[in-house]
């Protein structure tokens, strides 16, 4: 598996992969990602064979505070690590930065445990309408 930065190539094939895998209804059309992406402040992709098969992306200050905003796996590919390494490739090893995040998805909680999160009771959110 290669794990890299995202790169303007890479765009159709994680679009695919994304709908593909259950984000279809938030991810409305590549060109939605291509500027999701622009406005990320870190991407990546796993690859693997030239196929996607996983990313993620996050919005941060890269100094105090970090928003890991998707991580998504290809099914065939979860529980391989791919997610680990993702993550990883994100949050970097600056443990200055405090990352949050949802975890919303059936088996996310228990997820990102496994990589350090914990669960926080002063969160709130303001939703979409």
């Amino acid at each position: 598996m290669q794990l890299r930065d995202f790169e303007s190539a890479d765009l159709d094939g994680v679009y695919r992969m994304l709908t593909a895998s259950g984000w279809a209804h938030r991810i409305e059309s590549a060109g939605y990602l291509q500027r999701l992406v622009q406005v990320s402040h870190r991407t990546a992709v796993a690859m693997l064979d030239d196929q996607v098969v996983g990313f993620a992306r996050a919005i941060t200050d890269g100094l105090s505070n970090g928003y890991l905003s998707m991580v998504v796996v290809a099914k065939p590919w979860r529980r391989q690590g791919v997610g680990r390494a993702l993550v990883q490739h994100i949050v970097g090893s600056d443990a200055s930065v405090t990352w949050v995040l949802r975890a919303g998805r059936p088996g996310a909680p228990e997820f990102f445990a496994k990589l350090g999160f914990v669960a926080s009771v002063d969160a709130m959110e303001m939703r979409r309408r």
